[in-house]
């Protein structure tokens, strides 16, 4: 290879030289950049989804091959982001297929040092039980001067900032139910 064939292959030289002075067309491409393709041309179909990070809704094209994700970008169409999506909602595609992913319940016991799996219903029996455990130790019928409480200290909730409206309603009404005063959410709409 000469010293010609290294200066046509320099983009800066194609750049200066060539029909794209701004170098973002053909000066900026080289031949490994020429043989790219992207990775959602070969997608078995596309699904359409909301982001799951935030109460915005950003709206999702999530493109999938063999019944794998490979790649998830914005909407155009939603009219909430119009193809936009912010940094985490761009990189979520590795919610689904990062391999540090959990997919299992992970419990580890008081005072243990190993961490065990569950099956989903031993989990939800386990946290069931220790709501009505910590109501039933922390209500309160009635003040110290007689006044009516009907109340629980011992329990409590945070929201996650991607329920939206209807999830945050029947949460608040769920907790008030039990007798919980401390309810509370992230949403952002």
């Amino acid at each position: 290879m000469g010293l010609r064939d290294v200066m046509l292959g320099w983009p800066v030289y194609r750049q200066l030289t060539g029909t794209d002075p701004l170098g973002r067309g053909a000066a900026a491409r080289s031949t490994r950049s020429a043989e790219l393709t992207p990775r959602t041309e070969d997608a078995d179909r596309v699904a359409r989804s909301v982001c799951p990070y935030c109460a915005v809704g950003c709206g999702q094209r999530v493109f999938v091959t063999d019944g794998q994700v490979t790649q998830i970008e914005g909407d155009p169409d939603s009219p909430i982001s119009r193809g936009r999506l912010c940094p985490k909602g761009a990189a979520s595609r590795s919610l689904v297929t990062s391999p540090l992913r959990q997919t299992k319940v992970r419990y580890r016991r008081p005072y243990g040092t190993e961490w065990e799996d569950l099956d989903l219903d031993t989990a939800l029996d386990m946290i069931a039980d220790r709501v009505l455990a910590a109501r039933d130790e922390t209500w309160e019928d009635v003040d110290a001067e007689g006044r009516p409480l009907n109340r629980t200290l011992g329990i409590a909730s945070l929201g996650g900032a991607t329920l939206d409206n209807e999830e945050n309603y029947l949460i608040k009404k769920l907790f008030t139910a039990m007798g919980a005063l401390q309810i509370e959410n992230q949403a952002r709409i």
